[in-house]
């Protein structure tokens, strides 16, 4: 009698992992082992890099502040005082916007600031 080997699902987790791998280079789109590992460093990536742009937006937007609130003659950290103090609870992505988009609005917050 033949051994039993549960061959279909061995191979349906081979495959899933291979097309993970599709678009690489050279050995890690085709075979297992390299694939295998190659998959897995690029979750490690995808997960790591997730976190990073959550960072880098805040940064970028934090720029965008700082350009708006400077052209009316205020710094960032001035700016988000005079924010907390008189209670506008905006966030920085929505103050980015208003200071890169609509320049008379994020204008309007900053004279009510003075």
């Amino acid at each position: 009698m033949p051994r039993s080997v549960n061959a279909v699902a061995s191979r349906a987790r081979r495959k899933k992992v291979i097309k993970l791998a599709k678009g690489f280079f050279g050995r890690r789109k085709n075979v297992w082992t390299v694939a295998k590992n190659a998959v897995q460093k690029a979750m490690q990536y995808a997960y790591r890099g997730r976190k990073e742009k959550k960072r880098s937006f805040r940064s970028l937007w934090i720029m965008r502040i700082n350009a708006g609130a400077r052209e009316h003659g205020m710094s960032y950290s001035q700016f988000m005082g005079a924010l907390k103090t008189n209670n506008i609870e905006l966030n920085r992505k929505v103050l980015a916007d208003l200071a890169m988009n609509h320049p008379e609005s994020f204008k309007a917050i900053v004279d009510s600031l003075k």
